[in-house]
């Protein structure tokens, strides 16, 4: 069996727009996406979360509600990602560009798929909807395999 990486990733979610943040650098960079990382020794992936989204953008929430995970497998690199996604309808604090992402707001209907991830426009729809989901997605390096 393959080991797994525990990962999170944060959205704040607003009933007509979005806040999503352009990877500045590591794994992912280029890309807009919603905000976290790697899950700690000794932290709940909760907990986990609520950390990469005040490091990411300098806001915090109380509450988080998961909504789905993601298991990735990438072609000749190990471990699946497990990543766990949450989303809130509200937070203190204003987002900030940090050294690692740089925060925008964007409306539902103008989510730059684009410069995203390919699997986001599977899975967006559903996050967006207020749909839980669990999907997983297999990259290799020329093409992509996609399970939900």
């Amino acid at each position: 069996m393959a080991s797994r990486k525990l990962l999170t990733l944060v959205f704040i979610i607003e009933p007509e727009r979005i806040l999503l943040g352009m990877k500045k650098r590591g794994f992912g960079v280029g890309w807009w996406n919603g905000f976290g990382g790697k899950v700690q020794q000794g932290e709940t992936i909760e907990e986990a979360a609520k950390r990469e989204l005040q490091e990411e953008c300098e806001i915090a929430v109380n509450s988080l509600e998961e909504i789905g995970t993601i298991t990735f497998e990438f072609v000749n690199d190990p471990p699946l990602l497990e990543v766990h996604l949450f989303k809130s309808h509200t937070f203190s604090g204003e987002p900030n560009e940090t050294e690692e992402m740089r925060p925008r707001w964007f409306k539902h209907k103008d989510v730059p798929f684009d410069s995203m991830w390919v699997d986001d426009r599977i899975w967006f729809p559903y996050m967006l909807a207020g749909k839980k989901f669990d999907a997983f997605f297999h990259f290799s390096r020329s093409s992509h395999n996609i399970k939900l």
